[in-house]
């Protein structure tokens, strides 16, 4: 297969990965809310590094994770007590917060980058998610797994998900001026969120089992 098609699949298979509503894409677009559209996108910077990381491995080792079921198994458990203690903190802990009235510290870009760079680390799913995808495109031939093909599939793959964390950007930004947009909303969305994905995973630890 040719180069840029390898590298439209990469980004087409990360837009689906990111297109739900998730901690990375919603953190985002209230970074960009709240702390403008620069340090929004600077925060997407940082996710898109490691999301290069974490698809070059998922790559690499993409063969034996396919043989080896029980290491996807342990990723789901980690990233179970993950997001339940992040679903703990947006739904309760973020409420008992006296609500102080004064002006926000500004984070600089560099720690919104490396706070990218963080939260996108936490989140293992894309590991198993691209392992998977990468074994199901190897078995239609149409991925390689020489050097060149990886490389190729993991740029694709780290600016569908750059793409996808800006339409979130945009669309967040042209309906600020709705409710659903406070504080206390955002925190609210995203606490749902990571119980949605905590239920969803520890069903399928169970199924697993």
């Amino acid at each position: 297969m040719t180069i840029t098609f390898i590298f439209f699949l990469g980004l087409f298979i990360a837009l689906v990965g990111v297109v739900p509503p998730g901690l990375l894409n919603i953190t985002a677009a209230k970074i960009s809310l709240k702390e403008g559209h620069t340090r929004g996108i600077v925060f997407s910077i940082g996710v898109c590094l490691t999301v290069i990381a974490q698809t070059y491995i998922a790559a690499l080792f993409a063969r034996y994770l396919s043989n080896h079921p029980e290491v996807i198994s342990i990723l789901q458990r980690v990233a179970f007590v993950i997001f339940v203690l992040i679903t703990v903190y947006f739904l309760f802990i973020t409420k008992k917060q006296p609500k102080k009235q004064k002006v926000p510290k500004i984070r600089s870009k560099r720690s919104r980058f490396f706070h990218g760079v963080f939260l996108s680390a936490i989140n293992v799913f894309p590991i198993p998610y691209q392992a998977y995808m990468t074994i199901t495109l190897a078995s239609f031939g149409w991925l390689k797994f020489d050097q060149i093909s990886i490389i190729t599939y993991v740029a694709g793959a780290a600016t569908g998900t750059f793409v996808m964390l800006y339409v979130y950007i945009f669309f967040f930004d042209k309906i600020k001026e709705k409710p659903f947009t406070s504080q206390q909303n955002m925190n609210l969305i995203i606490g749902c969120i990571t119980g949605i994905i905590s239920i969803i995973t520890f069903v399928n630890i169970i199924r697993a089992l």
